[in-house]
């Protein structure tokens, strides 16, 4: 029986869980997965889904015509940094960092337009960050081709299968307002003013984040890109979060980078049909743990974070063949991930103590 801080880390809330979002989700998701085994074009795959699936999170509601324009926006915004991310991935280190560090604070400064629009920016902000390390992986590490424009049209490709599914449900639905589908993610829109607080938390994370990052491509380290997704998935992405959702992603972080690493033993030493088969098997158990995720979102946030995790690593790191020593650098770039995402989290802390107005409440 878990006690002390990890219960609470592992809380569980039965009224969250919501297995009929996950196979939503899940088959939305296989279309692209079929499609891209078909043509035989995978390295595509994880623009379409994090298209496709960030565009569903981001689904305002309300009426069709709304909804349709939003995801449109979103979906252009995400095409143009997936084109960036593939487009520099092959260059000097140093830009990779910069270019980290420009999208992160630009991000963090989102929530001036409100809570719904920081949301979109934060996950917009992930999926760079997994597009650069996906790029980088393919330029330097794989000989598999990938082209700038088509990732970011395999993106472009997933939101709008997202707002063909929307148009379906509305058609079957009686055309009218429909809330949205991800109800828990707050809907405000309302600005708020740019406070000292919010834009010294903004660079405090981006630098944490492009430092993870040039540690990563500065050295050139084996699977290093590890380093900056663990960081990026175990920040908080605002000042206002509590300390047991902190913890939660910290822990979830390290949960989703060992469940990888596990699982990506399977095809270490594998050949020919074998490796081809078993690709194609931890292509669909990550869509498997994106169900998952999407299903204990508000389940337990610990094992949410564990399961996008360890979904993404999968499908970043298929490309690239897997050997046993590998695991060992996967699970030690994430621990130093996870410490700076720690490190940052404490700054933030201590950023926001100063501007405490009466007396402090406890995380």
């Amino acid at each position: 029986m878990i006690t002390g801080p990890l219960s609470r880390v592992f809380a569980l809330n039965p009224a969250g869980l919501n297995w009929h979002r996950g196979v939503a989700v899940l088959d939305a998701m296989l279309v692209p997965l079929i499609v891209f085994w078909a043509i035989g074009y995978e390295q595509y795959l994880l623009s379409a889904l994090f298209g496709l699936l960030f565009a569903g999170l981001e689904d305002p509601g309300g009426t069709f015509a709304h909804r349709a324009s939003y995801i449109a926006l979103f979906g252009l915004a995400g095409a143009g940094l997936t084109a960036l991310a593939f487009g520099i991935g092959a260059v000097a280190w140093g830009w990779l960092v910069l270019a980290v560090f420009a999208v992160t604070v630009v991000a963090g400064l989102a929530v001036v337009f409100g809570v719904h629009r920081f949301v979109a920016a934060a996950l917009l902000n992930l999926w760079f960050v997994v597009a650069l390390a996906l790029a980088a992986n393919l330029h330097h590490h794989t000989r598999v081709t990938s082209h700038a424009w088509a990732q970011a049209l395999a993106w472009a490709g997933g939101s709008a299968l997202w707002i063909a599914a929307a148009f379906t449900g509305w058609l079957i639905r009686g055309r009218g307002v429909r809330p949205a589908p991800i109800a828990e993610i707050p809907g405000s829109t309302s600005r708020r003013g740019l406070t000292r607080p919010v834009a010294g938390f903004a660079l405090i994370r981006a630098a944490a984040v492009a430092g993870a990052s040039a540690l990563a491509f500065g050295l050139d380290l084996p699977h290093g890109y590890w380093i900056p997704i663990a960081a990026m998935v175990a920040m908080k992405p605002s000042l206002e979060q509590s300390a047991l959702v902190a913890a939660q992603r910290l822990v979830g972080a390290l949960l989703g980078a060992v469940l990888a690493a596990l699982l990506l033993l399977v095809a270490a030493g594998e050949h020919g049909l074998r490796l081809f088969a078993t690709t194609r098997g931890l292509e669909a158990v990550a869509l498997v743990l994106f169900m998952h995720g999407a299903a204990t979102r508000f389940f337990n946030y610990a094992l949410y974070c564990a399961a996008i995790a360890a979904g993404v690593l999968i499908l970043v790191d298929l490309p690239q063949p897997s050997h046993y020593a590998a695991e060992g650098y996967r699970v030690l770039w994430t621990l130093c991930g996870v410490a700076i995402g720690l490190l940052t989290v404490l700054l933030a802390g201590l950023l926001a103590k100063p501007s405490a107005k009466g007396p402090p409440q406890s995380g």
